[in-house]
C-alpha cells in the first residue's frame, strides 16, 4: 500500500513563496505520474499540475501556468510544488495524488483518475 504525506504547507502573505513536498513510501520505488490538486472550502477539487512518472512531461491548469510549477527526483521518491506569488485566492488544502501506472509519458488532469492521495497540506495566503 502507498502512502502519500504532504508537508511545507503554511501561512503566508500576499507575493510570497512556498515549497510543497510530497514523500511517497510504501514501495521500494514509487515512481508513478504525480499530480498536485487543492480544495478551498465550499468547493470541488481544482487540478494544479502533473508531472510524468519519467519526469519528461508536465501539463499545468490554467489558473496556475507560470506562477506553479511541479517537479520531481525519484531518487527520494518526491514531488514538488514550487508556488510563486501566492495569492489569497491561492489559500486552500493542498494535496498530491499518484496514479499506478508504468506509462514513462502520460499525465492525467482528473482527480478520478488517480490511485492514492495524501491527508492534504493547509496553505493560507493572506492579502
Amino acid at each position: 500500500h502507498v502512502q502519500l504525506v504532504e508537508s511545507g504547507g503554511g501561512l503566508v502573505q500576499a507575493g510570497d513563496s512556498l515549497r510543497l513536498s510530497c514523500v511517497a513510501s510504501g514501495r521500494t520505488s514509487v515512481t508513478w505520474p504525480m499530480g498536485w490538486f487543492r480544495q478551498a472550502p465550499g468547493k470541488e477539487r481544482e487540478f494544479l499540475p502533473t508531472i510524468s512518472r519519467g519526469n519528461i512531461n508536465s501539463y499545468y491548469a490554467g489558473s496556475v501556468m507560470g506562477r506553479f510549477i511541479i517537479s520531481r527526483e525519484n531518487t527520494k521518491n518526491t514531488v514538488y510544488l514550487q508556488m510563486n506569488s501566492l495569492k489569497p485566492e491561492d489559500t486552500a488544502v493542498y494535496y498530491c495524488a499518484a496514479k499506478n501506472d508504468d506509462q514513462p509519458n502520460f499525465v492525467y488532469d482528473r482527480s478520478d483518475e488517480y490511485d492514492y492521495w495524501g491527508q492534504g497540506t493547509q496553505v493560507t495566503v493572506s492579502s
